[in-house]
């Protein structure tokens, strides 16, 4: 199996359990309260990590309590962490929102030092980012860094995967970087302006995506799975429930941490998807992001079951 190099944030999620969100000038009564560790970068790292996968995570840190909770996490889970210490600058943190009937969630971000994630970073990386089997990124951190990260990765033969999370408009220069892009539905209508609330409008989006320049297109769908589209293939793949829905944060990140490591082990796309698929089962039965993710034990037993 070849590496995984993954470019993102690590935040310190803050996640206020509650029945609604509160209006503009209430306060309301909340009915649970969790600090632990997030970031859709990190998140991902962590997931790879557990399924066993060689992972080498770059982002920047501020010098702070979160920044602490962030090497502990990684020395945990096995990620290893190429990290600039920004003493200017502070540790992001998120605010999560989840609704405590349904488990759906609503997130605030603000990255702190990761916000200034440069080109530069990348460039310096360039040798790590070479030897790598896969490389993927995600949109919390500067595009300007992503962009390079691709660029790296692809010159060197790696594969690329971009999470286009949270969306923005893209040039098509930067689809043209990436043999793979992971949106979910919200993430496929913002990047092609197309409601997607079918498969068949995941279809239509993962094609305008195609035309713009990316290689293949994996569209999480939620309950329903994941839309594989590339090469002349378009299927979907069934989600693999593991239990009662506990909380769905953190669940894309966990399908993309096994998608990566199943392209890395050279696994088939439909197999690499399957992969992501379990692991975002087991992950959504757990409270947390980082910690829900599971291990590759789990995942195979999982898979195990059909």
């Amino acid at each position: 199996m070849g590496s995984v190099v993954i470019l993102g944030v690590f935040v310190a999620d803050t996640a206020y359990r509650a029945a609604r969100m509160p209006r503009m000038g209430e306060t309301i009564l909340g009915e649970g309260f969790v600090l632990g560790p997030g970031g859709k970068g990190s998140n991902q790292a962590v997931a790879a990590a557990r399924l066993g996968g060689e992972v080498h995570f770059i982002s920047r840190l501020g010098d702070d309590a979160f920044a602490a909770m962030a090497f502990d996490l990684w020395a945990g889970a096995g990620v290893r962490p190429v990290v600039v210490r920004d003493p200017g600058s502070y540790t992001g943190a998120a605010f999560i929102f989840v609704h405590a009937a349904s488990g759906d969630n609503a997130i605030i971000i603000s990255p702190g030092a990761a916000a200034r994630i440069a080109a530069a970073d990348l460039d310096a990386e360039a040798e790590l980012i070479g030897r790598a089997s896969v490389f993927m990124t995600q949109l919390e951190q500067p595009l300007e860094a992503a962009v390079r990260g691709l660029e790296i990765a692809r010159a060197a033969g790696a594969t690329t995967i971009l999470n286009p999370a949270p969306a923005r408009d893209l040039p098509d220069a930067v689809l043209a970087r990436c043999d793979w892009m992971t949106p979910n539905e919200s993430e496929a209508s913002a990047l092609t302006g197309l409601t997607v609330e079918s498969v068949e409008a995941a279809r239509a989006a993962a094609d305008a995506l195609l035309e713009r320049g990316a290689c293949g297109v994996v569209v999480t769908l939620g309950p329903q799975g994941a839309l594989l589209h590339a090469g002349g293939l378009s299927e979907v793949v069934p989600a693999m429930p593991a239990g009662r829905v506990v909380e769905t944060t953190g669940a894309g990140d966990a399908f993309n941490g096994g998608f990566a490591v199943g392209l890395a082990e050279g696994l088939p796309p439909r197999d690499a998807v399957r992969l992501g698929a379990a692991t975002a089962g087991i992950s959504v039965t757990r409270p947390g992001t980082a910690p829900s993710m599971p291990t590759r034990a789990e995942v195979q037993a999982l898979l195990a079951r059909g």
